[in-house]
């Protein structure tokens, strides 16, 4: 008996053929099950990424809000409110096509306005199975958004708000998404081997060359530098500023465990790690900065600190073990403090530190890929600092531009000295931020 079931002969060859069709069938639908599974896990979590980082928009709005003054309130939320809506549009009408041309010199391509899928689109195939094409511009569009709003708080209560909008209708529609494509578009940095995982200069430092160039063209608040020396004012609310800061560190978990660009599980629960112990180092090195340079237990620094390491963890987030990841954090969260001083010093007003925290601690980070982790070499920290440099030219110069331009064509980009004194709130907006009051 056990012979004859042994021997190929006793089955009909039509039912072999069948049953080899039929085990065929079977396995190329549990592989399309398993392809479809992953599939959707690694959409879902992209999507998630992308909520996470367009709740940043609401973590800057608070940030900045509360450590300005009271009388500006409403103006810095209404101009970030609104350059959230532009950024996300515009990214929407040419951004993503500036960005992700397709083809191109490594310079600059466009790939047509709108969106528009692929031709011959199929959601599965379009990224290997990582993300839909709608998934991917909305992740890309909060990034876009987030690099927009850099600006707003290192120009915050002295800018017309008409000449910010514009500028950031530039930012957001033209230098970014240019810039962006040289990297993450397969441009020439792509090629050249410059590395940054989640836009420690490419989001975070343009931005902070953007804040730089209107922060210029500006000039300092009024009453800010009496006699050779800086004055402090006060912060509208301070447990606002918190909760904007620990608003921002929960976006960055998507901001770069998003980067990861699918739902890999282990890949995502490294960066998320190294996340977030630069965030506590910063935060660590930002207090023991404070105590020497003041004196003193300074809060604002220490919420800086918390964003000058998330900025400085972002270009090699993936790239860092989680002791390299508290070391670039507690760099950059001592480094800020200083930054923060030197700024003042040479009468540079940005009233929230965005340029410290954005540009200086995203060039720290981006060189830190070459210097530290995976990647460290003396070629790597080379092609890092060609990739700074290269994003500082092509960020500075036509947003100096741009703002100088401006400037002259709209009688200056500053409000009156009386809007100025008396507050953006009333002047611009016709309502006031804080409306409680207090009788005796």
């Amino acid at each position: 008996m056990i012979e004859a079931l042994s021997d190929t002969t006793f089955l009909d060859p039509g039912s072999t053929a069948a049953l080899t069709d039929s085990l065929a069938a079977m396995s190329a639908k549990l592989t399309a099950a398993s392809d479809n599974a992953v599939f959707t896990a690694n959409n879902i979590w992209m999507l998630l990424s992308a909520m996470l980082v367009f709740i940043m928009s609401l973590g800057f709005s608070c940030v900045e809000a509360g450590f300005t003054q009271a009388k500006n309130t409403v103006n810095i939320l209404f101009k970030n409110t609104v350059d959230t809506t532009i950024g996300i549009t515009t990214f929407a009408l040419f951004g993503f096509a500036l960005m992700y041309p397709g083809t191109f010199n490594g310079w600059f391509g466009f790939a047509g306005f709108g969106l528009n899928a692929p031709e011959g689109y199929e959601p599965i195939g379009y990224a290997s199975g990582h993300y839909t094409y709608w998934t991917d511009y909305l992740f890309q569009a909060v990034f876009c958004a987030t690099a927009g709003t850099i600006v707003s708080g290192a120009v915050a209560e002295r800018i017309k708000i008409s000449a910010y909008f514009i500028f950031t209708i530039f930012l957001t529609g033209l230098i970014y998404p240019v810039l962006g494509s040289w990297k993450w578009g397969g441009g020439w940095l792509n090629d050249y081997g410059f590395y940054d995982f989640a836009g420690s200069t490419i989001v975070h430092s343009v931005g902070g060359w953007a804040a730089l160039a209107g922060v210029l063209v500006l000039g300092p608040r009024l009453g800010k530098y009496v006699d050779g020396k800086s004055v402090t004012f006060p912060n509208s609310s301070v447990p606002l500023a918190v909760i904007g800061v620990f608003l921002l560190w929960l976006g960055w978990f998507g901001f770069n465990g998003g980067s990861v660009l699918s739902a890999d599980p282990e890949l995502i629960s490294l960066v998320c790690v190294t996340t977030a112990l630069a965030a506590c180092t910063g935060g660590l090195g930002a207090l023991l900065a404070g105590i020497f340079a003041f004196k003193r237990l300074d809060l604002g620094m220490v919420l800086n600190g918390i964003l000058a390491g998330l900025v400085g963890i972002t270009a090699g987030a993936d790239q860092m073990s989680p002791n390299e990841a508290m070391l670039i954090g507690l760099v950059c969260g001592l480094v800020v403090v200083y930054s923060v001083i030197l700024f003042d010093k040479i009468k540079i007003d940005d009233p929230v530190g965005a340029i410290s925290v954005h540009l200086v601690c995203g060039i720290i980070g981006t060189l830190a890929v070459g210097a530290l982790g995976n990647m460290a070499s003396m070629d790597q920290f080379l092609k890092q600092l060609v990739g700074v440099g290269s994003y500082a030219l092509g960020a500075f110069i036509p947003s100096i531009l741009i703002f100088f331009i401006l400037n002259k064509v709209m009688g200056g980009i500053r409000v009156s000295a009386k809007h100025e004194e008396e507050g953006l709130d009333s002047h611009e907006h016709g309502m006031r931020g804080y409306t409680i009051t207090f009788e005796d």
